[in-house]
């Protein structure tokens, strides 16, 4: 395959300037609560809620890696970089995902030391304190509903403020145990039931980032599926060296050999597969090489999002 060595811009579709405010907002108002949260628990002696503070970091860490994101999108590549800044994106979930799973471990640590010899417990400072946690939580997922569906980044954000949710509400119950019957024990159950929706997700967002990191295909999307696709276009005849991976968080990229007769031309056919491949996967950032059985030369498409494909070299045969 030709090499080339134009660096590019991968812009991508641009985000209102009313979404990135609302996730600003949305970052702020967690971010206050995780803090009032934390003193809250403290002063209230309640595990549940110190737990509960830990989750909305991970609601703070979410929020603040897609505005991150929005920001790193905006840089262009380098000679260096040439896929620009994307990957700092993923090191940071990956770090943030372990660092969530040691903090889990610690709270389940402490939550069974309590149920052995429960402390006493501020039951009405813990519920009052959950409460406003829940209604917090809700805000935010109601300001960031109208995005979460087209934005990867952004359904991302918005399951993260839908898990804490639960733990807002299992700390609220924990509350009114306590209040109502005395079970100081309630405190470490929904303790350990909110650190296993922490390590769930926490799991989740160090696997995805690892897939990533070692350039593996992407879990939505199935390779021979694309395969199939494409040789299901007219004057096909063969694919060979089909290479599909992560960018960054809704980046995707594909590389591939595509054979074909001569029936149709390298540009016709190139458009045709560009299109089904938006269309059925939403991979827009393709490496093409055309290649016929006569042995002429062979062209080279590089398509981007947002560009038109262009073709930076031809190899004689």
């Amino acid at each position: 395959m030709a090499e080339h060595g134009r660096t590019h811009d991968h812009g991508h579709s641009t985000r209102s300037a009313s979404s990135i405010r609302r996730l600003k907002i949305a970052l702020g108002l967690t971010f206050g609560y995780m803090l009032a949260e934390a003193v809250g628990g403290w002063f209230s002696n309640s595990l549940a809620l110190m737990a509960d503070s830990v989750h909305m970091l991970t609601d703070v860490a979410a929020l603040s890696l897609t505005l991150a994101s929005f920001w790193f999108a905006t840089r262009p590549a380098t000679a260096a970089k040439t896929f620009g800044f994307y990957r700092a994106e993923i090191l940071a979930a990956f770090v943030n995902g372990i660092a969530l799973v040691v903090l889990s471990i610690w709270v389940v640590y402490e939550a069974v030391m309590r149920w052995f010899s429960p402390p006493d417990i501020h039951g009405s400072g813990l519920t009052i304190v959950a409460a406003g946690g829940l209604v917090v939580n809700i805000i935010v997922l109601k300001m960031l509903h109208s995005d979460h569906e087209h934005d990867l980044n952004m359904r991302g954000a918005w399951l993260h403020v839908a898990g804490d949710l639960l733990g807002s509400l299992a700390a609220l119950i924990s509350g009114v145990l306590i209040i109502a019957f005395g079970w100081y024990w309630a405190d470490a159950v929904t303790s350990i039931l909110i650190s296993v929706i922490i390590i769930f997700g926490a799991w989740r967002l160090v696997s995805e980032s690892v897939n990533v990191l070692l350039e593996g295909t992407p879990s939505h999307i199935d390779i021979s599926k694309v395969k199939a696709t494409i040789l299901a276009i007219d004057g096909v005849t063969g694919v060979h060296d089909l290479h599909i991976w992560t960018i960054s968080s809704g980046l995707e990229a594909l590389t591939a050999h595509i054979n074909h007769d001569d029936s149709v031309e390298h540009s016709d056919l190139l458009a045709v597969v560009r299109e089904k491949l938006h269309d059925d996967f939403s991979i827009d950032h393709l490496t093409i090489q055309m290649e016929t059985s006569r042995k002429e030369a062979e062209a080279v498409y590089i398509c981007e999002s947002g560009t038109n494909c262009f073709e930076p070299s031809r190899v004689s045969r």
